[in-house]
């Protein structure tokens, strides 16, 4: 073999490479979301089916709301997944995202000890936080700025207790997972979503103890994230994620993934 013929193969071999690495990028993107969708199982029910129906990866980076709007903010992510619509809605004002669509709901549950020290057992959430204040009952808050985080904030506003959470308050600063083998480990109290709480199994002694509340509705919403902040975006691959979970394909995965036959997500992305 000539050493001309030897440099033309190995040309020939780095194109390719090339050609197969640019090709493979192109075939995955990155999603930021919140920890429930991953904590949950959702995701290891769900992208495999994005997958054989769009031939693209999805890279997930699970964190709280905020994080995860930051760091799609930054241009570190291709589309959003996550729950707090206030929030959302911001995103898309200052520009980050090109539209927030809905796409399914669960909602929020306040979990503790089965024996229920502090009495809130029932439907109120804002009666249960003010009697976890005034008996400075153990409460884990996540402290992240996600979601949950954000929910559970605005439901001590609601009882008027911003400023007066009790002495057995603490912030960990932590995921979803994390926050309940916290408060498994020392019979405390706390927030959750429900589909998390549905796939922890690290339960020990406690229990759902507030439900029902309509306050506790938890909205999930999807965005694109906008290429006019961000030329690398991939407008176009994250919109087939987009387009597929809001169809009635993507809706039908979702509300097929249960656990002990139970639901954890509820489609809505008609609404």
């Amino acid at each position: 073999m000539t050493i001309k013929t030897s440099l033309t193969r190995r040309a020939l071999v780095g194109a390719v490479l090339a050609t197969t690495s640019v090709w493979a990028q192109a075939q995955s993107i990155v999603m930021s979301s919140t920890t429930s969708t991953e904590q949950s199982g959702l995701f290891a029910h769900l992208l495999p089916a994005f997958k054989k129906a769009s031939g693209l990866d999805v890279k997930v980076v699970a964190l709280g709301t905020g994080q995860a709007l930051d760091m799609a903010r930054r241009g570190d992510a291709d589309v959003v997944f996550v729950h707090d619509q206030v929030a959302e809605e911001k995103f898309v004002a200052d520009g980050f995202g090109i539209k927030r669509l809905p796409v399914m709901y669960n909602d929020f549950v306040l979990i503790g000890p089965k024996a229920d020290p502090a009495a809130t057992k029932g439907k109120d959430i804002v009666a249960a936080l003010a009697k976890l204040s005034t008996g400075n009952a153990a409460f884990v808050s996540r402290g992240d700025k996600s979601g949950t985080h954000a929910a559970e904030l605005r439901f001590w506003k609601m009882a008027n207790l911003s400023e007066k959470k009790g002495s057995g308050y603490k912030e960990c600063g932590c995921g979803m997972g994390p926050a309940l083998n916290i408060a498994a480990s020392s019979g405390a109290y706390v927030l959750a979503d429900r589909a998390t709480w549905l796939n922890f199994k690290n339960r020990a002694d406690l229990a759902i103890l507030v439900e029902g509340d309509n306050r506790l509705f938890n909205q999930y919403g999807v965005m694109v994230v906008n290429p006019a902040k961000h030329v690398h975006v991939k407008q176009a691959d994250a919109q087939k994620f987009v387009d597929w979970i809001t169809s009635t394909a993507g809706q039908v995965v979702i509300a097929d993934y249960k656990i002990g036959g139970e639901q954890l997500f509820f489609p809505n992305a008609g609404n």
